[in-house]
């Protein structure tokens, strides 16, 4: 094959279906919104869990599989772990069997971004978070002596490495925080808001029945969020509350068996998390990290009625107008209280229709990439 218009590589940091968590749901409706634009997509994943995917099949031309390596210590190595374990020589053969340009997905997928041999071809790189901004946030809420000291090294050695982005054409920025950031960095970088699964608006009107927060519990992150609603707002509330996700601490187990208006739901799938977003009153949504953009937000307020977040969940996201903003403890009990009171009505349902027209439309959003790469500009011509 030679650099014919309309195909591209991308390299995905993991398996990207099933899409059940962020960074994998951003690449998976990206591909198919490829794929719908009449983009061929040659697919590559690196495996280190999950299974191969029929459904990838489905939306790219070719699929491979590369596994990830593992390190005995993953202390000792120049580059971070993310990124030196992903690296396979037969995926830089696959790449130079052709002229296609070729899309990074996450800062984990460039271990052969500066490669002399890719010199010449139109490189991409998806930057899902600022990395050592958020391993940095990582090394913070972890209380494993060993993790932490992890999260603190690859901290420091993402900081060093991120001026490897330099052999990129172009960076495509998550969030547009992200995108002023790598800005003041870099020469081309662009902002391409997050690719989800909603294509249209399927927010219920009327009243929920509970108030939710929901994460992968097993991320310190998520667990922190969820210990602080359970202690500090949950448990200060006459309403039922659910925790649902996978991974629950032990920590958090005990704090939610000490409150009878709370349950933890577990064991659930992608599907049942929607359920429960589109059955809840209101979606609670606090966060420790402002890096990148949270797809759960994207999600509940796609699916679900009134949602709460904090300052550092929406500032700059576009879709701040779409929820009430809680900072402290008191503001979300408050803000909760508050909304549990109201309907959720035609007139708010409108105005949240506005989402699909005010940049979070994954089509809008894959013409604005083909724009810009010069291999597929002739298909947005063709469909203009």
């Amino acid at each position: 094959m030679k650099g014919s218009a309309g195909q591209i590589h991308i390299v995905a940091f993991d398996v990207p279906y099933p899409a059940d968590y962020g960074g994998v749901i951003d690449i998976f409706y990206k591909i198919k919104a490829l794929h719908r634009a009449g983009v061929q997509v040659h697919l590559h994943c690196y495996t280190y869990g999950r299974a191969e995917s029929k459904m990838l099949k489905k939306y790219s031309a070719t699929v491979r599989y590369y596994r990830r390596k593992v390190f005995r210590n993953p202390i000792y190595n120049k580059k971070p772990y993310i990124v030196a374990s992903r690296n396979s020589s037969a995926l830089i053969e696959d790449l130079m069997a052709d002229e296609h340009p070729i899309l990074f997905e996450g800062l984990h997928s460039t271990y052969y971004l500066d490669d002399p041999r890719l010199k010449d071809r139109f490189k991409i790189v998806r930057t899902h978070n600022v990395e050592h901004d958020y391993y940095r946030q990582l090394e913070k809420v972890e209380n494993n002596v060993f993790k932490k000291y992890f999260f603190k090294i690859e901290a420091d050695r993402l900081k060093r490495y991120e001026k490897t982005l330099k052999h990129a054409n172009l960076i495509a920025a998550i969030s547009q925080n992200d995108t002023s950031y790598f800005s003041r960095k870099f020469n081309d970088v662009m902002y391409l808001p997050p690719f989800h699964r909603n294509d249209e608006l399927e927010t219920q009107t009327g009243r929920g029945e509970f108030i939710l927060y929901h994460g992968n519990l097993s991320v310190g992150e998520n667990n922190v969020a969820a210990l602080f609603l359970v202690n500090k707002v949950f448990s200060k509330l006459d309403i039922p509350c659910v925790i649902a996700g996978n991974g629950a601490t032990d920590d958090l187990k005990n704090a939610i068996l000490q409150n009878g208006n709370i349950d933890l739901v577990e064991g659930v799938t992608a599907e049942e998390i929607e359920e429960l977003i589109r059955d809840a009153h209101i979606n609670v949504l606090p966060t420790r990290q402002a890096t990148g953009i949270k797809l759960k937000l994207v999600n509940a307020l796609f699916m679900g009625r009134y949602c709460v977040a904090n300052s550092k969940m929406i500032d700059n996201t576009g879709l701040e107008d779409f929820c009430v903003q809680a900072d402290t403890a008191a503001q979300f009990i408050e803000a909760v209280n508050d909304l549990w009171q109201r309907e959720f009505g035609a007139s708010e349902l409108a105005e949240r229709k506005d989402l699909l027209a005010e940049g979070f439309c994954n089509m809008e959003g894959i013409d604005s990439l083909i724009s810009r790469i010069p291999q597929l500009q002739s298909i947005t011509l063709e469909q203009a």
